[in-house]
């Protein structure tokens, strides 16, 4: 019973730890949440939903939550999600329906928060968590998420090579492991397993944010739809772009350190 408890409590621990590294996705979508229930605003949902999304960043900026350097990183984040946006809203992978001022190409520039809070949960796990890569090849590993971001456009026009790259994913990740610490105690998992957790997690997020009408798929507009399974595996590919954004700007601690205080591992690459 002492040990059935033991993991419980490590479990409770590391689910609390993980809401503190979402803050700024659950802080978000509580924001789209409250302005859809309420009945009247004085000015558009969308754009309300900017300013909010302006005040989050800077209270966790405020209160030390993110550093400047994570800040540029979410900065990111943001620019490369909402050119994402524009590109697949004209080619009407999903839409945003409700009016708003500060609307490009049919995307409220709310929309690049939604990748934002993302890049704040890579950003904040690697402070809470204490992430480390082990055995991680950068290089790869970075040609790899490039490949899959064109590949979100290319296949439009071109074959879709989502498959191909998802092999070419785990090849570059084959071996390299994140390690991250509950409570007292060092894990570890292998990265690839990591971006398919992630991309899970993202896939039931997507449902609440679609449910409160953050945006519209074509099958919701007429009435809220789950979202399509197969987008699990398509978070799980476009994650590996935020971790290696996060894991360029954190930079690498000394190779062969022991992030337990244990043996080196002399094949450790890990980023600070």
């Amino acid at each position: 019973m002492s040990t059935v408890g033991s993991l419980l409590r490590k479990a409770l621990l590391f689910a609390w730890l993980e809401t503190r590294c979402c803050a700024f996705a659950i802080a978000l979508l509580s924001g789209v949440a409250v302005s859809q229930a309420l009945p009247q605003l004085p000015i558009a949902r969308y754009d309300l939903l900017v300013a909010y999304g302006v005040l989050l960043t800077a209270v966790f900026l405020a209160c030390r939550w993110e550093s400047g350097r994570d800040l540029a990183v979410i900065a990111v984040c943001h620019v490369i999600g909402l050119a994402f946006e524009v590109v697949k809203v004209a080619l009407g992978s999903w839409s945003y329906p409700e009016p708003a001022v500060l609307k490009f190409a049919g995307v409220p520039l709310y929309g690049g928060f939604l990748y934002a809070a993302v890049g704040s949960y890579v950003c904040r796990a690697w402070h809470v968590m204490d992430l480390e890569l082990i055995r991680y090849r950068a290089g790869a590993t970075s040609v790899v998420a490039v490949a899959i971001y064109a590949n979100f456009f290319s296949h439009h026009w071109l074959p879709d090579l989502r498959w191909p790259l998802a092999v070419a994913l785990l090849a570059a990740t084959a071996g390299t492991q994140v390690a991250f610490t509950v409570g007292h105690t060092r894990h570890r998992m292998p990265l690839a397993l990591g971006f398919t957790l992630i991309g899970f997690f993202l896939w039931l997020a997507e449902n609440v944010a679609t449910y409160l009408g953050a945006w519209r798929y074509p099958d919701q507009l007429h009435g809220w739809q789950p979202v399509a399974v197969e987008k699990i595996g398509a978070w799980a590919l476009l994650i590996s772009v935020t971790f290696v954004l996060v894991a360029w700007a954190k930079g690498k601690r000394e190779p062969g350190r022991s992030p337990a205080g244990g043996v080196p591992d002399p094949g450790a690459r890990a980023a600070g």
